[in-house]
């Protein structure tokens, strides 16, 4: 591991992964200060002996700035330092210098829908090919700790925060699933967005793998340096993978040159949707890509059940399904989302944090029973489905805390009818009315037992 003797490092953010930053400079000769105005997050860190500070600049003698991956690039703090001079880097670049060149392998996952979900496939496939693995990055550990394990390879999820601020990554193979409007408001642009996804096919060596379905995606894997190979859920040509009647189809990495090799079948893929066939593919081509055998891949992706939020079934009663999907923080995660049920009554709203909703709703108007809208951008789903779905009744939630949720659920009890499914996909940001994403779940699936007194998934009583 690298050594740090007599460097000067400023931490932006005392979060989970900016306190990992700060422990593993300061373990190896460092000295540390973090900077974050949050008392409840510095609190425990200056227990530990670290300093923590709440400053708009670097203290004089920085050599380095190490930054969390939600900081934004115009932060007061980021600013200074540049203009000082002094490096800026993501904890993903701190990483890799903290391995050097013995460390793990990175086999890394990025994408505006579905990270999480391929890292965790990918996970499950490494583990059945018999390697030493772990979930990392913006999932599972931090990147900092990940690199010092007993790991032969990492099954890495990246942001395009944390790709912003690591335009040097170093990846055995890296995919980009797929770009759609997202965290506009934070890059800028589009364009900013997607060219910082591509950022993970900066190193000539990797492997590059694209989800070719999706027209941004498959663009910027054309101009990827490097192995080409794209994922698609039809037919795979020479170079891809695929999908062919039942079976999911190699052929990039054929066991036999010229042939094509089954990796396993649909059914052995348990998580729901088109998009997850997608996801699992993706996985299979970046475990391929590392010499994992198709038995691995089959055994893999059997063994992932679906993630909490994550197109979870909460409960069926008095024959409406109700389920949580609420990880789909974006219009493109809640469309995938929403194309797997109908009809639907659609739990929806939230920050939408710079992204338009007009396509979405046109796309999905057809699949709706009724809307249940709430949160702060609630008003541009309601002009949307004015336009494009003016026959659906729309249930306007105003209040902006915790209680929404269960108003919300109330209403759409009231919505739906036998056969219906209430989804929450809410498309957009939960920082409005919840803490993140896995409490407005929560608070959904309360509500939820509490509008059917109790059912379970299987329409009976939960203990």
């Amino acid at each position: 591991m690298t050594r740090f003797d007599g460097l000067v490092a400023v931490v932006a953010g005392a979060g989970v992964s900016g306190a990992a930053a700060a422990r593993a400079l300061r373990d190896r000769g460092a000295d540390v200060v973090v900077v974050d105005g949050s008392e409840e997050r510095a609190a425990p860190l200056r227990e530990e002996g670290l300093v923590v500070v709440d400053a708009d600049a670097p203290p004089p003698g920085t050599h380095l700035v190490v930054t969390s991956p939600g900081w934004r690039p115009d932060a007061p703090l980021l600013v200074a330092a540049q203009r000082a001079g002094v490096e800026v880097i993501g904890e993903v670049a701190l990483a890799q210098r903290l391995a050097g060149p013995g460390g793990p392998d990175w086999l890394a996952v990025t994408g505006t829908n579905g990270k999480t979900t391929t890292v965790t496939l990918l996970e499950q496939v490494l583990r059945a090919d018999g390697r030493r693995t772990v979930a990392a990055g913006n999932i599972g550990l931090p990147l900092v700790e990940a690199v010092q394990g007993p790991y032969d390879v990492l099954a890495v999820e990246l942001s395009s925060f944390q790709l912003h601020w690591s335009p040097d990554v170093v990846v055995h193979a890296g995919a980009v699933l797929n770009v759609a409007d997202d965290h506009v408001d934070w890059h800028g642009s589009a364009d900013a967005y997607a060219r910082d996804k591509a950022r993970i096919w900066a190193h000539p060596g990797a492997v590059a793998v694209g989800g070719v379905d999706d027209p941004v995606a498959r663009r910027l894997l054309r101009a990827a340096p490097g192995r080409q190979v794209g994922c698609t859920l039809g037919s795979p040509r020479v170079g891809e993978l695929g999908v062919v009647e039942h079976l999911l189809v190699d052929r990039a990495f054929p066991d036999v040159p010229g042939e094509a090799t089954a990796l396993g079948e649909l059914s052995d893929v348990r998580l729901a949707g088109d998009h997850n066939v997608a996801n699992a593919l993706v996985a299979a081509a970046l475990a391929r890509a590392y010499g994992a055998s198709a038995d691995a891949v089959a055994e893999g992706l059997r063994r992932t059940e679906p993630g909490a939020h994550r197109n979870a079934l909460v409960a069926v009663h008095e024959g409406v399904t109700w389920v949580d999907d609420s990880k789909a923080t974006n219009p493109h995660a809640a469309a995938a989302s929403l194309s797997a049920h109908a009809p639907v009554v659609w739990l929806a709203g939230g920050l939408l944090k710079g992204a338009r909703v007009e396509e979405l709703v046109e796309a999905v108007a057809p699949r709706l029973r009724g809307v249940v809208l709430l949160g702060t951008d609630r008003a541009a789903f309601a002009e949307a489905l004015a336009r494009h779905a003016p026959e659906i009744p729309v249930v306007e939630v105003a209040r902006l805390d915790t209680g929404a949720m269960l108003e919300a659920v109330t209403a759409a009890g009231r919505l739906a009818v036998p056969g219906d499914t209430v989804l929450l996909a809410p498309a957009a940001a939960s920082m409005d009315c919840f803490r993140d994403y896995a409490e407005r779940g929560r608070l959904f699936a309360e509500a939820v037992r509490v509008r059917t007194g109790g059912a379970g998934a299987d329409g009976g009583d939960t203990a």
